[in-house]
């Protein structure tokens, strides 16, 4: 019998699985075909742990792997989170390569297919997850895995003249022909894929789209499959959030004032600044908004190793602190600015209450808070989403005032517009977005990629037979 084999960095246990996003699509997943989690536990202990911890829910099991401070330093913290990450988000300048953390990188990828392999059987679905696992299908290869083995990119990926500034690439990205899947989010990053594999690996990519490469030794598919999200759980969520606390407060606290709302976390890929100068300017250039908007950015701390993101924080605080300090009235804050984290069921409940949902990333996997803040609006009268153009929720959601964040004007314009557009444009823009989300939400993501992976590997193994006879 088929099961699914999902493979993330780090796996959402039982007790942690929360609404929304990844952890959702994949718990729906495992109960409605049955199957293993496998990845990282989130804790670091002195060494990798030398066995997986299993915790059973249903028909789902939960296998984890506790990491070794220096694994989790060098693998984590290291290749993935400062070479990888600011390569995928088109920021070569912050770059960190070193062979150690390339090593490690290597050394932990196969400690978790060594773990991996054990639990694999062979009709079964494994669908590997984001930059942090490039490696591990070729890994599971050498181990005599013959599964069905997927892969899907959360991040963008680049053109070939950005990656190859990195010195491992041909090693590390031509490992992906070892998955008989890879999935991007949109057009744009499959096209630049297909561009690597023709100039980098000297590849082809025949009529029906498969993909060869090594003298045709080895064939793939790639396709396009945006991620989307739970609309009726999030619409719910937040048509009920009036009854939360946190939700209370905050509409009070407005004294009737139109709210714009960011969240993020805190990372440089997210535009925080150009977005908080952005705002300075709108007060500065239309006095008639002094007193008349709050702006609620929501960025969590994340990846405080990484000397980067410790910049932005002091980078942003130093922003906000200005222009409160220029423009603040004893009874009114333009900008509140939280490091916190906050409940799922209270964000849809913000977003709401928002007459502008901000989402301006400098670059941009998919983004789906995009998705939630549209998700969440009432209807009848329902708040503006400004969208960069960089996100990869842009190819989607038309409807949203899309906008390019290093353009300061543009920014300012387009708040300006979102805050007086009139309800029935406003209304005609939601009914559109609505419409995308419920075509393509989080169910029809994670079927679509799995039945391409199972159309995928059968006609692989085909040819195999044929070869074989």
């Amino acid at each position: 019998m088929t099961r699914l084999v999902v493979v993330s960095n780090r796996v959402a246990l039982p007790n942690e699985l929360k609404p929304g996003g990844l952890a959702h699509a994949m718990r729906s997943a495992l109960r409605e075909i049955g199957g293993i989690w496998f990845g990282w536990s989130g804790r670091t202990t002195s060494q990798t742990a030398s066995m997986a911890q299993i915790q059973r829910e249903g028909n789902v099991t939960f296998a984890t792997l506790d990491l070794g401070k220096r694994d989790h330093e060098e693998y984590y913290a290291g290749f993935a989170n400062r070479t990888l990450w600011p390569l995928f988000h088109f920021r070569p300048s912050l770059v960190d390569f070193t062979r150690q953390t390339w090593a490690a990188y290597r050394r932990v990828n196969a400690i978790f297919a060594e773990h991996l392999a054990r639990f694999i059987e062979p009709d079964d679905l494994v669908w590997i997850h984001d930059y942090h696992l490039i490696p591990l299908a070729s890994l599971l290869r050498e181990r005599g895995i013959r599964a069905r083995l997927g892969f899907f990119l959360h991040t963008p990926f680049p053109p070939p003249e950005l990656l190859n500034m990195l010195p491992v690439h041909r090693e590390l990205f031509e490992a992906l022909a070892d998955y008989d899947l890879v999935g991007f989010h949109t057009a744009d990053y499959l096209r630049a894929f297909r561009d690597y594999i023709l100039l980098e690996a000297h590849g082809e990519v025949n009529d029906t789209g498969v993909i060869s490469v090594r003298g045709g030794r080895r064939s793939f598919r790639a396709g396009v499959f945006p991620i989307g999200i739970d609309v009726p759980e999030v619409s719910n969520l937040a048509a009920a959030a009036h009854a939360h606390p946190g939700c209370a407060q905050l509409h009070e606290s407005l004294q009737g004032r139109a709210l714009m709302i960011g969240v993020d976390r805190l990372d440089y890929s997210k535009g925080l600044p150009e977005r908080f100068r952005a705002f300075g300017r709108l007060l500065e250039e239309y006095p008639e908004f002094k007193r008349q908007v709050t702006f609620l950015q929501i960025a969590p701390v994340s990846r405080t190793e990484v000397a980067e993101y410790r910049q932005l924080k002091r980078e942003l605080e130093r922003i906000a602190g200005g222009i409160n300090g220029r423009f603040a009235e004893p009874d009114w804050t333009p900008v509140r600015y939280l490091n916190n984290a906050y409940p799922h069921a209270a964000l849809t409940g913000y977003y709401r209450q928002a007459r502008v949902g901000l989402v301006t990333p400098l670059r941009d996997g998919m983004n789906l808070v995009a998705k939630e803040y549209v998700a969440s609006q009432d209807g009848d009268d329902p708040g503006v989403l400004v969208l960069s153009r960089f996100a990869g929720a842009a190819r989607q959601m038309g409807g949203a005032i899309l906008v390019n964040p290093h353009d300061q004007d543009g920014m300012v314009n387009a708040m300006r517009a979102a805050i007086t557009m009139p309800l029935a444009d406003r209304r005609a823009r939601w009914r559109e977005l609505m419409d995308g989300l419920e075509r393509e939400d989080i169910t029809a993501w994670r079927r679509s990629f799995l039945a391409a992976l199972d159309v995928t590997a059968e006609a692989r193994d085909g040819r195999l037979a044929g070869l074989a006879a």
